[in-house]
């Protein structure tokens, strides 16, 4: 039975839907002000790897990740550029979904979008200020009054009275409570605004998730996910808001990934190891980047640096190469050894790595298989290592045409401005590739043996990695 940790009972339970056969999921998505950093990708990794093993499963899932298309960064960014928010948005947007798209992610069922769901917002918001938990503010602001919810901070495990003690002196007086948060937000000159019983003005963030998920999958659905980071005060302010406006339970089991490091630090612009999703595909392949983000629990943190790239790189590179070469049988049944692990790994709250143990066990009988052509076994092993890899979104590819394809950087991005990368790589190409080979194979029938060493030395010095076997030089690949 699949088990999975649910952050506000701190322990891991049995998965039981509400209705029977069918899930709802609802992800924390992008505020669209800026291009996906790591941190981004690690979320839309995780929760797709979640959604295709519950497909696989045979649940009939919902999943909806919403986009954050309002909000003050939006909107300082907008001023910043001197452009329309929609269109700062639009293109942000666009370049998320080229992100997920590399990255082997697939789309979610529905993607609601804030600006999208004004009229739902004003409605749960109209519902709180009637049943008195929320209320106009000095500065016309609309406030929740976080002390009218009894059970605030349960999530985080965070207490009121610690958190009001907490708050600096210098508070936000149009507030009744420090601790309360913002739902319904004035205009102010120049910014965006729609039309409201409170006059003019925008939703606030914590609002803006508890209409859409309640509008997507119902008021009490199965999963809420995203970062860690959001746990307080985004998802504790969630439940309040949706719990105080329907009265019921608002969700049954809470997931949060964990946070990405970098180099055992905390990722952040200021110390300069900040890392948009575009910059780290100037460096790497997509799917060693998907593969690194699967190689450690969900829930742990997960520490981003060349070397642990570098470790996914070779450690991929090894799977292609166990498939290489090798026709997977279409009408193969999967190996139950291997699917009954694989399974075990993953209702076991996900947990990738041990999954992906199971992968490499595959392919060393694979690769002990192909060496004593025992071709029927190699055609099972095979199918069973594709189709078991496809439920993680790896191995998909055909195993030559990856192991020999060669890294088109991309375009990043700095201040917002698209520009060629710094360090341009040059590629031999495969045509020359061959031609060496042949050199090569040529010199070794003249016994010149140095210069068959010396055209090994330069096709590795440039990338190329050539693989020998008795019958000679058989195949190759990139570094």
């Amino acid at each position: 039975m699949l088990k999975i940790y649910n952050t506000l009972t701190r322990k891991k339970e049995p998965f039981q839907p509400r209705v029977a056969g069918k899930v709802g999921m609802y992800v924390c998505g992008m505020t669209v002000y800026d291009y996906c950093h790591i941190g981004h990708a690690r979320v839309m990794v995780v929760f797709d790897t979640v959604a295709r093993y519950f497909r696989y499963q045979g649940y009939q899932l919902t999943y909806v990740r919403n986009i954050t298309d309002i909000d003050d960064k939006i909107i300082q960014r907008a001023l910043e550029n001197g452009e329309d928010y929609n269109k700062l948005t639009a293109r942000f947007i666009d370049a998320m979904h080229e992100d997920e798209r590399a990255l082997a992610v697939l789309p979610p069922d529905l993607e609601p979008r804030a600006t999208q769901s004004i009229d739902d917002i004003i409605a749960m918001i109209k519902t709180l200020v009637d049943k008195g938990l929320a209320y106009v503010g000095t500065n016309g602001d609309v406030f929740y009054a976080v002390s009218k919810f009894k059970d605030y901070g349960r999530l985080s495990g965070k207490n009121l009275d610690d958190l009001q003690a907490g708050e600096r002196v210098d508070v936000d007086l149009a507030k009744r409570n420090p601790m309360d948060f913002v739902l319904w937000k004035m205009a102010k000159a120049n910014e965006p605004a729609w039309d409201s019983p409170w006059g003019l003005g925008r939703p606030g963030w914590h609002i803006e998730c508890s209409a859409m998920s309640t509008c997507c999958l119902g008021n009490h659905f199965d999963i809420h996910g995203g970062g860690m980071d959001l746990q307080f005060p985004h998802h504790e302010n969630e439940i309040a808001q949706s719990e105080g406006a329907t009265g019921e339970k608002f969700v049954n089991l809470w997931m949060h990934n964990g946070f990405v490091r970098v180099d055992n630090e905390k990722m952040s612009k200021s110390l300069g190891n900040f890392f948009t999703v575009r910059e780290v595909l100037n460096q790497y392949k997509p799917e060693i980047i998907r593969f690194f983000i699967i190689s450690s629990h969900y829930r742990s943190p997960l520490n981003y640096s060349d070397e642990q790239l570098n470790d996914a790189k070779v450690a991929l590179t090894r799977l292609y190469t166990a498939l290489r070469g090798v026709e997977a049988s279409a009408d193969a049944v999967i190996e139950d050894a291997y699917k009954d692990r694989f399974e075990q790994a993953m209702d076991d709250d996900f947990n990738t790595p041990v999954a992906l143990s199971v992968l490499f066990d595959l392919a060393r009988e694979l690769n002990t298989a192909k060496k004593e052509n025992k071709l029927e076994k190699v055609g099972e092993l095979a199918s069973s290592l594709k189709y078991l890899s496809g439920l993680l979104g790896i191995l998909q590819d055909d195993p030559d045409a990856w192991l020999k394809q060669k890294l088109e950087p991309s375009l990043f991005v700095n201040n917002n401005t698209f520009f060629s990368p710094t360090v341009t790589v040059s590629y031999i190409s495969e045509d020359l590739i061959e031609q060496q080979i042949q050199a090569r194979l040529d010199a070794k029938k003249a016994k010149d043996w140095t210069l068959a060493d010396k055209i090994r030395n330069d096709l590795k010095e440039q990338g190329v990695i050539l693989e020998d076997s008795p019958d000679g030089t058989t195949s190759w690949r990139r570094e």
